[in-house]
């Protein structure tokens, strides 16, 4: 695997990291919508796994990531669409997507 994919994929562990660390062991969501600070900070995070996985892709349009082009549209939509960014939606990738996507990216690292 070429170096600057692993560093790519580095990247995104390292940001879905920050995002656990961020929402702690107690995930909850009335926490979440409540704390705009949390919600940034979540949203940056989600930026950069967006951007990593492009590159990624620009690299190798058939790199074996489950939606990446999708985890490369929510970046635009949270970059582009901020204003249209719906706390629901993040919470169903949080909670249904990104474990998977963690465990897919280790995986790869290996």
């Amino acid at each position: 695997m070429e170096l600057k994919i692993n560093k790519y994929l580095f990247d995104i562990i390292t940001s879905i990291n920050s995002i656990y660390d961020y929402l702690g062991e107690n995930r909850n969501f009335n926490d979440y919508q409540q704390n705009k600070l949390l919600r940034r900070a979540v949203e940056r995070e989600l930026e950069i796994i967006g951007e990593a996985s492009s590159r990624i892709l620009k690299l190798d349009s058939e790199f074996p990531i489950d939606n990446a082009r999708k985890i490369v549209d929510l970046r635009n939509w949270v970059i582009h669409g901020y204003d249209k960014v719906d706390d629901v939606i993040i919470w169903g990738i949080l909670s249904n997507h990104l474990p998977k996507l963690k465990e897919q990216v280790e995986n790869l690292m290996k």
